[in-house]
């Protein structure tokens, strides 16, 4: 699955963006997709999941409240709303793709994004 996140840039602490990765030529509905992020010198984190329908949903602690995902399987779509943002949220962002057939808290994830930078100004 060959997957294109997109929608990074510079924003003050406070903005929002709205980050997108597209999974063209896939049945997309078939896999379950994860947001993922990674600062300077800090490992990669998890950031949000979704369910392949979009009917389920889960996120890290330091973005719940502040951040939302979501899926159009008819633009094979997956999208990061997030709002609010602090200067710790910069990072690159990855999108990433799992079969459907894992369960949606299954930490592996079998298909990565090359990712999208966030930076966010104090």
């Amino acid at each position: 699955v060959q997957l294109q996140a997109s929608g990074g840039g510079l924003v003050q602490a406070g903005g929002s963006l709205r980050l997108s990765c597209a999974a063209p030529g896939r049945t997309f509905s078939n896999y379950h997709m994860g947001w993922f992020r990674q600062a300077p010198g800090k490992e990669r984190e998890f950031v949000a999941a979704i369910n392949w329908s979009g009917g389920s949903t889960y996120y890290a602690d330091s973005v719940k409240g502040r951040f939302t995902i979501s899926r159009d399987n008819a633009k094979n779509t997956v999208y990061l709303q997030m709002n609010s943002l602090k200067p710790e949220d910069t990072a690159v962002y990855y999108c990433a793709a799992k079969g459907k057939s894992y369960s949606l808290l299954h930490p592996a994830y079998d298909y990565w994004g090359q990712g999208t930078q966030v930076t966010v100004s104090s």
